[in-house]
Protein backbone atom coordinates (compact mmCIF):
# COMPACT_ATOMS: atom_id res chain seq x y z
CA UNK A 1 0.00 0.00 0.00
CA UNK A 2 1.28 3.62 -1.13
CA UNK A 3 2.33 5.34 2.69
CA UNK A 4 1.11 8.94 2.61
CA UNK A 5 1.45 11.17 5.77
CA UNK A 6 0.14 14.30 4.98
CA UNK A 7 2.29 17.35 5.31
CA UNK A 8 -0.69 19.99 4.68
CA UNK A 9 -3.95 20.13 5.81
CA UNK A 10 -6.88 19.04 3.70
CA UNK A 11 -7.86 22.48 2.69
CA UNK A 12 -5.56 25.15 2.41
CA UNK A 13 -4.62 28.54 0.98
CA UNK A 14 -3.32 30.20 -2.57
CA UNK A 15 -0.73 32.01 0.24
CA UNK A 16 0.46 28.82 2.28
CA UNK A 17 0.50 27.06 -1.21
CA UNK A 18 2.52 29.55 -2.56
CA UNK A 19 5.11 29.30 0.45
CA UNK A 20 5.45 25.13 -0.20
CA UNK A 21 5.32 25.30 -4.26
CA UNK A 22 9.18 23.97 -5.34
CA UNK A 23 9.13 21.52 -2.26
CA UNK A 24 10.08 18.17 -3.33
CA UNK A 25 7.54 15.63 -3.26
CA UNK A 26 4.92 18.11 -3.55
CA UNK A 27 3.16 17.72 -7.05
CA UNK A 28 0.36 20.22 -7.78
CA UNK A 29 -2.29 19.30 -10.23
CA UNK A 30 -4.87 21.30 -12.15
CA UNK A 31 -8.40 18.74 -12.40
CA UNK A 32 -10.57 20.61 -14.61
CA UNK A 33 -13.02 19.06 -16.70
CA UNK A 34 -15.44 21.29 -18.41
CA UNK A 35 -19.16 20.00 -18.98
CA UNK A 36 -20.85 21.54 -21.94
CA UNK A 37 -25.12 21.26 -21.11
CA UNK A 38 -27.36 21.52 -23.86
CA UNK A 39 -29.64 24.61 -23.09
CA UNK A 40 -32.97 22.51 -24.22
CA UNK A 41 -31.39 20.01 -21.60
CA UNK A 42 -30.17 16.01 -22.35
CA UNK A 43 -26.95 14.39 -21.55
CA UNK A 44 -23.78 17.04 -21.42
CA UNK A 45 -20.57 16.99 -23.35
CA UNK A 46 -17.76 15.98 -21.23
CA UNK A 47 -14.86 18.15 -23.04
CA UNK A 48 -11.34 18.53 -21.34
CA UNK A 49 -9.82 21.03 -19.56
CA UNK A 50 -6.17 20.83 -21.09
CA UNK A 51 -6.96 23.95 -22.92
CA UNK A 52 -8.01 26.30 -19.62
CA UNK A 53 -4.57 24.64 -18.16
CA UNK A 54 -2.91 25.55 -21.44
CA UNK A 55 -3.98 29.03 -20.89
CA UNK A 56 -2.56 29.45 -17.86
CA UNK A 57 -1.68 27.39 -14.52
CA UNK A 58 -0.69 27.58 -11.13
CA UNK A 59 3.73 27.57 -11.96
CA UNK A 60 4.75 24.03 -11.51
CA UNK A 61 1.00 22.16 -11.77
CA UNK A 62 0.52 19.25 -14.13
CA UNK A 63 -2.48 18.55 -15.32
CA UNK A 64 -4.76 15.61 -14.18
CA UNK A 65 -7.07 13.73 -17.10
CA UNK A 66 -9.74 13.04 -14.14
CA UNK A 67 -12.39 12.51 -17.33
CA UNK A 68 -10.09 10.31 -18.78
CA UNK A 69 -7.07 8.40 -17.39
CA UNK A 70 -8.75 8.32 -13.92
CA UNK A 71 -12.23 6.88 -15.06
CA UNK A 72 -13.37 3.63 -16.25
CA UNK A 73 -13.71 4.07 -20.42
CA UNK A 74 -15.30 1.43 -20.76
CA UNK A 75 -18.47 2.38 -18.33
CA UNK A 76 -21.57 3.16 -20.20
CA UNK A 77 -21.58 6.45 -18.01
CA UNK A 78 -18.84 9.09 -17.64
CA UNK A 79 -17.02 9.65 -14.44
CA UNK A 80 -17.38 6.17 -13.64
CA UNK A 81 -15.46 5.11 -10.78
CA UNK A 82 -12.43 2.92 -12.59
CA UNK A 83 -10.79 -0.22 -11.21
CA UNK A 84 -7.14 -0.21 -9.03
CA UNK A 85 -5.35 -1.02 -11.45
CA UNK A 86 -6.69 1.34 -13.82
CA UNK A 87 -6.05 3.95 -11.34
CA UNK A 88 -3.10 3.12 -9.96
CA UNK A 89 -1.48 3.17 -13.62
CA UNK A 90 -3.12 6.62 -14.07
CA UNK A 91 -1.88 8.25 -10.76
CA UNK A 92 1.72 6.31 -10.58
CA UNK A 93 1.99 8.31 -14.19
CA UNK A 94 1.41 11.55 -12.66
CA UNK A 95 3.98 11.17 -10.19
CA UNK A 96 1.72 10.47 -7.39
CA UNK A 97 3.21 7.82 -4.74
CA UNK A 98 5.27 7.20 -1.62
CA UNK A 99 6.96 10.14 0.06
CA UNK A 100 4.89 13.03 -2.22
CA UNK A 101 1.73 14.75 -0.97
CA UNK A 102 -1.14 16.35 -3.78
CA UNK A 103 -2.56 19.50 -3.84
CA UNK A 104 -5.82 19.50 -6.56
CA UNK A 105 -7.40 22.69 -7.79
CA UNK A 106 -9.66 23.54 -10.44
CA UNK A 107 -10.47 26.46 -13.16
CA UNK A 108 -13.11 27.23 -11.85
CA UNK A 109 -15.84 24.69 -10.32
CA UNK A 110 -14.52 23.81 -6.86
CA UNK A 111 -15.97 19.81 -7.44
CA UNK A 112 -13.21 18.70 -10.07
CA UNK A 113 -10.65 19.28 -7.03
CA UNK A 114 -13.10 17.34 -4.55
CA UNK A 115 -13.56 14.77 -6.80
CA UNK A 116 -9.70 13.85 -7.08
CA UNK A 117 -9.53 14.28 -3.78
CA UNK A 118 -12.21 11.56 -3.38
CA UNK A 119 -10.78 9.01 -6.03
CA UNK A 120 -7.17 9.31 -4.28
CA UNK A 121 -8.81 9.19 -0.81
CA UNK A 122 -10.64 6.19 -2.05
CA UNK A 123 -7.93 4.11 -3.37
CA UNK A 124 -5.92 4.39 0.20
CA UNK A 125 -4.12 7.89 -0.56
CA UNK A 126 -4.09 10.38 2.42
CA UNK A 127 -1.59 12.99 1.64
CA UNK A 128 -3.68 15.32 -0.46
CA UNK A 129 -4.85 18.63 0.00
CA UNK A 130 -7.46 20.82 -1.99
CA UNK A 131 -6.58 24.42 -2.99
CA UNK A 132 -9.05 26.42 -1.26
CA UNK A 133 -10.91 28.81 -4.04
CA UNK A 134 -9.00 27.26 -7.10
CA UNK A 135 -7.86 29.19 -9.64
CA UNK A 136 -9.71 32.40 -8.69
CA UNK A 137 -8.01 32.51 -5.66
CA UNK A 138 -4.55 32.24 -6.71
CA UNK A 139 -5.34 35.29 -9.34
CA UNK A 140 -7.09 37.04 -6.87
CA UNK A 141 -4.02 36.80 -4.52
CA UNK A 142 -1.76 38.33 -7.22
CA UNK A 143 0.29 34.77 -7.74
CA UNK A 144 1.80 34.21 -11.06
CA UNK A 145 0.71 32.27 -13.90
CA UNK A 146 2.37 29.59 -16.56
CA UNK A 147 1.47 28.28 -19.64
CA UNK A 148 4.91 26.28 -19.28
CA UNK A 149 3.49 23.04 -19.66
CA UNK A 150 4.57 20.66 -16.10
CA UNK A 151 5.13 16.77 -15.85
CA UNK A 152 6.56 15.01 -12.69
CA UNK A 153 8.54 11.82 -12.26
CA UNK A 154 6.29 8.50 -12.89
CA UNK A 155 6.16 7.05 -9.13
CA UNK A 156 4.77 3.35 -7.94
CA UNK A 157 1.21 3.74 -6.96
CA UNK A 158 -0.13 1.00 -4.73
CA UNK A 159 -4.03 1.45 -4.88
CA UNK A 160 -5.61 0.15 -1.46
CA UNK A 161 -9.36 0.59 -2.60
CA UNK A 162 -11.81 1.24 0.49
CA UNK A 163 -15.36 0.01 -0.19
CA UNK A 164 -16.65 1.32 3.20
CA UNK A 165 -16.47 5.03 1.38
CA UNK A 166 -18.35 4.26 -1.79
CA UNK A 167 -22.36 3.56 -1.57
CA UNK A 168 -23.64 0.81 -4.55
CA UNK A 169 -26.63 1.26 -6.37
CA UNK A 170 -28.09 -1.65 -4.37
CA UNK A 171 -27.10 0.59 -1.05
CA UNK A 172 -29.09 3.29 -2.11
CA UNK A 173 -32.25 1.59 -3.83
CA UNK A 174 -32.31 0.02 0.56
CA UNK A 175 -32.29 3.97 1.73
CA UNK A 176 -34.81 4.90 -0.82
CA UNK A 177 -37.20 2.10 0.27
CA UNK A 178 -36.66 2.59 4.18
CA UNK A 179 -34.91 -0.69 4.24
CA UNK A 180 -31.53 1.32 5.81
CA UNK A 181 -31.11 4.09 7.83
CA UNK A 182 -29.20 6.97 6.05
CA UNK A 183 -29.34 10.58 5.71
CA UNK A 184 -29.67 10.53 1.62
CA UNK A 185 -27.88 14.31 0.77
CA UNK A 186 -28.99 15.37 -2.92
CA UNK A 187 -25.71 18.17 -3.98
CA UNK A 188 -27.69 19.52 -6.70
CA UNK A 189 -29.64 22.64 -7.15
CA UNK A 190 -32.69 23.03 -5.72
CA UNK A 191 -34.51 23.30 -9.13
CA UNK A 192 -33.34 20.11 -10.15
CA UNK A 193 -33.60 18.31 -6.55
CA UNK A 194 -36.97 19.23 -6.95
CA UNK A 195 -37.02 18.02 -11.29
CA UNK A 196 -37.73 21.55 -12.44
CA UNK A 197 -36.50 22.69 -15.55
CA UNK A 198 -34.26 20.91 -18.56
CA UNK A 199 -32.77 17.97 -17.47
CA UNK A 200 -29.52 16.25 -17.98
CA UNK A 201 -30.97 12.73 -17.17
CA UNK A 202 -32.99 10.43 -18.30
CA UNK A 203 -36.11 11.46 -16.11
CA UNK A 204 -36.25 14.59 -14.11
CA UNK A 205 -36.24 14.07 -10.22
CA UNK A 206 -34.77 13.20 -6.89
CA UNK A 207 -34.22 9.94 -5.66
CA UNK A 208 -36.89 9.01 -2.60
CA UNK A 209 -35.93 10.02 0.81
CA UNK A 210 -33.60 12.09 -0.23
CA UNK A 211 -32.61 15.87 1.42
CA UNK A 212 -31.08 19.11 -0.32
CA UNK A 213 -27.75 20.08 0.35
CA UNK A 214 -26.54 21.66 -2.74
CA UNK A 215 -23.07 22.32 -3.13
CA UNK A 216 -22.89 25.46 -4.50
CA UNK A 217 -24.03 26.34 -1.22
CA UNK A 218 -21.13 25.14 0.74
CA UNK A 219 -18.68 27.49 -1.21
CA UNK A 220 -18.74 31.79 -1.09
CA UNK A 221 -19.97 32.60 -4.62
CA UNK A 222 -17.68 35.74 -3.64
CA UNK A 223 -14.54 34.17 -3.22
CA UNK A 224 -15.10 30.60 -4.53
CA UNK A 225 -13.46 29.63 -1.12
CA UNK A 226 -15.43 27.19 1.43
CA UNK A 227 -17.32 28.77 3.85
CA UNK A 228 -16.75 29.12 7.29
CA UNK A 229 -16.50 25.78 9.49
CA UNK A 230 -19.38 27.33 11.80
CA UNK A 231 -21.24 27.54 8.86
CA UNK A 232 -20.62 24.58 7.26
CA UNK A 233 -21.81 22.68 10.37
CA UNK A 234 -24.76 24.64 10.52
CA UNK A 235 -25.57 23.53 7.29
CA UNK A 236 -24.70 19.98 7.44
CA UNK A 237 -27.21 19.49 10.42
CA UNK A 238 -29.87 22.04 8.68
CA UNK A 239 -30.00 19.20 6.09
CA UNK A 240 -30.95 16.75 8.33
CA UNK A 241 -27.38 15.02 8.65
CA UNK A 242 -27.13 13.72 12.32
CA UNK A 243 -24.62 12.94 14.51
CA UNK A 244 -23.83 9.19 14.05
CA UNK A 245 -26.16 8.73 10.98
CA UNK A 246 -24.64 7.05 7.89
CA UNK A 247 -24.68 10.04 5.28
CA UNK A 248 -24.25 9.15 1.38
CA UNK A 249 -24.53 12.02 -1.16
CA UNK A 250 -25.07 11.87 -4.99
CA UNK A 251 -25.52 13.92 -7.37
CA UNK A 252 -25.95 13.75 -11.45
CA UNK A 253 -22.95 11.49 -11.90
CA UNK A 254 -20.66 11.29 -8.89
CA UNK A 255 -18.69 14.67 -9.11
CA UNK A 256 -20.45 17.69 -7.57
CA UNK A 257 -21.73 15.55 -4.60
CA UNK A 258 -17.72 15.16 -3.62
CA UNK A 259 -17.93 18.76 -2.53
CA UNK A 260 -20.79 17.95 -0.16
CA UNK A 261 -18.21 14.56 1.01
CA UNK A 262 -15.63 17.02 1.43
CA UNK A 263 -17.10 19.47 3.43
CA UNK A 264 -18.26 16.31 5.78
CA UNK A 265 -14.45 15.63 6.46
CA UNK A 266 -13.89 19.33 6.88
CA UNK A 267 -16.27 18.86 10.03
CA UNK A 268 -14.72 15.44 11.10
CA UNK A 269 -17.03 13.24 8.92
CA UNK A 270 -14.68 11.00 6.91
CA UNK A 271 -16.86 8.10 6.38
CA UNK A 272 -19.62 9.85 4.05
CA UNK A 273 -20.14 7.76 1.10
CA UNK A 274 -20.39 8.73 -2.51
CA UNK A 275 -23.12 7.16 -4.58
CA UNK A 276 -21.10 7.22 -7.84
CA UNK A 277 -23.39 6.21 -10.69
CA UNK A 278 -25.71 9.00 -8.90
CA UNK A 279 -28.33 10.00 -11.18
CA UNK A 280 -27.08 9.34 -14.42
CA UNK A 281 -27.19 5.58 -13.59
CA UNK A 282 -30.38 5.75 -11.07
CA UNK A 283 -32.89 7.38 -14.11
CA UNK A 284 -31.79 5.27 -16.46
CA UNK A 285 -33.42 2.50 -15.18
CA UNK A 286 -37.12 3.32 -15.59
CA UNK A 287 -38.46 1.10 -12.89
CA UNK A 288 -36.70 2.86 -9.94
CA UNK A 289 -38.92 5.57 -8.24
CA UNK A 290 -38.18 9.16 -8.12
CA UNK A 291 -39.67 11.89 -7.15
CA UNK A 292 -40.64 15.83 -7.98
CA UNK A 293 -41.99 18.89 -6.07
Amino acid sequence: MTVTTPRLPALIDAATLDAHRGEPGLLIFDATVVLQRPPEGGPYEVVSGRAGYDAGHIPGAAFADVAGALSDPDAPYSFTLPSAERFAAGAGALGIGPGTHVVVYAQEATMWATRLWWLLRYFGFDAVSVLDGGLPAWTAAGLPLSTEAATYAAADFAAAPRPELLATRADVEAIAAGEAPACLVNALSPEVFRGEGPSSYARPGRIPRSVSLPHATLVDPGSNRFRPLPQLEQALGAAGARPGEPVVAYCGGGISATVDVFAFALTGRDDVRLYDGSLTEWTADPELPLEVG
